[in-house]
């Protein structure tokens, strides 16, 4: 298969390459500002995608056949602080890709990483698939906004559309150093104070990143052999913390006693987020694998090999 990933030295963009390349037949284009090593099987394109010209060339050119869409600004108090900018690289750069399907090649499987964030608050049981969208923050409505496009493009234009939409994710080689586990272990590392500028009580999930790459593998390959054209799954876990006690985790695995400030300097985020993720069992035989500790485990090491290359950034 020839695949096309945007934003691929993201977290989630990086690992779900190297879970691609595990089989040989498939090549996979990057669409990413930042470059890795080419290899026969890995091509690094410096494309734009809020650029639309860009976006049909590249599928034109390269004959690609699945696009999974992760690029996209992510930063919550980013967008607060720049709604502009987070609306034309989240909103514009998804409908670029829509439309470019829509012209070059409608059999093209495309696959968007949504959000738990667009939902906007949840009840207390969680969200479903058929739960309103409902976001309200520029981020939360930047991804609400795209998911709907998603929909729309699909239903109206018979295109293969697949929305996940996922928990906060976690793990290796997220650079990102102001989320809140990069920045616990940073902090830890570097023996300061842990600074969470929310109020400390908002709950959110957390999923590891192998078992999200995992799902978005699934549902590629449910969308091959199926005919249902519009594919929406939440992927959640049972990780359900808010941030001190998140912290207090990273800091047990560290053995090394909290040291933890609240300034609460954002007002604006989502009390409570939790994704009832029952479909993906159901339909993609899929369920999370890794356990809170293990995940944590897994990253905290990573950052601890990688800690003087990061900190040189």
């Amino acid at each position: 298969m020839r695949i096309l990933v945007t934003g691929g030295n993201g977290l989630l963009g990086s690992n779900l390459i190297n879970f691609l390349l595990k089989d040989k037949k498939n090549k996979v284009f990057v669409l990413d500002k930042n470059q890795r090593k080419n290899n026969k099987n890995l091509i690094f394109l410096r494309k734009n995608f809020t650029d639309f010209n860009q976006v049909k060339l590249v599928l034109k050119k390269y004959k690609i056949k699945v696009i999974f869409h992760l690029g996209a600004q992510t930063q919550v108090l980013k967008a607060l602080q720049n709604p502009y900018d987070t609306l034309i690289t989240n909103v514009v750069g998804t409908l670029n890709f829509l439309e470019a399907i829509r012209i070059v090649n409608k059999k093209i499987l495309f696959i968007y990483s949504s959000s738990d964030k667009a939902y906007g608050e949840a009840a207390k049981l969680g969200y479903k698939e058929n739960t309103v969208l409902g976001g309200t923050f520029p981020y939360d409505v930047s991804k609400s906004s795209s998911d709907l496009i998603c929909q729309s493009y699909s239903k109206t234009y018979n295109l293969k559309v697949g929305i996940i939409r996922c928990a906060n994710i976690f793990g290796p080689n997220d650079k990102n150093l102001k989320r809140i586990i990069p920045e616990t272990i940073f902090s830890i590392l570097k023996k300061k104070k842990l600074i969470i500028r929310s109020n400390g009580k908002t709950i959110r999930n957390y999923i590891f990143v192998d078992d999200v790459c995992n799902a978005y593998i699934k549902l590629m390959n449910f969308m091959k052999k199926s005919n249902s054209i519009c594919n929406i799954f939440n992927i959640g876990s049972n990780i359900t913390l808010n941030p001190i006690q998140l912290a207090n985790i990273i800091y047990k695995i560290c053995n090394t006693k909290p040291n933890i400030e609240i300034k609460n300097n954002s007002k604006q985020e989502i009390n409570f987020q939790k994704l009832n993720y029952k479909k993906a069992i159901s339909k993609l035989n899929w369920k999370p694998k890794t356990t809170v500790k293990k995940g944590l485990e897994v990253t905290v090491n990573w950052y601890k090999d990688n800690f003087n290359k990061l900190s040189k950034n």
